[in-house]
């Protein structure tokens, strides 16, 4: 009986950690791309061009990275994939003019 708990908690601690590790690489890399788009928007004058998005994303990169580091890597992934979202709008919307 011990032998089978013991089994079934292992199982279960392995399957928590991966599953916890999927949030953390999956938000680190939405990050670093939503870091890149807001680096490039900014070289492309985003700033004065289309300031609303330009802020946006800031504020949303911004906020990624407080839930990452309060360990919430789910949340830090949605802020993520918002700030990618209005950084590539304001891409769009800079080279339409």
């Amino acid at each position: 009986m011990g032998k089978r708990i013991s089994t079934w908690v292992t199982v279960l601690v392995l399957v928590c950690f991966f599953t916890s590790g999927c949030y953390y690489f999956s938000a680190k890399k939405e990050m670093r791309n939503a870091e890149q788009l807001l680096s490039d928007l900014k070289g492309k004058g985003g700033e004065r061009l289309v300031p609303y998005e330009y802020c946006s994303a800031e504020k949303f990169l911004e906020l990624s990275r407080m839930e990452f580091d309060e360990y919430d890597y789910k949340q830090s992934k949605k802020f993520a994939d918002r700030a990618t979202s209005a950084a590539q709008t304001g891409l769009a919307e800079v080279k339409k003019r």
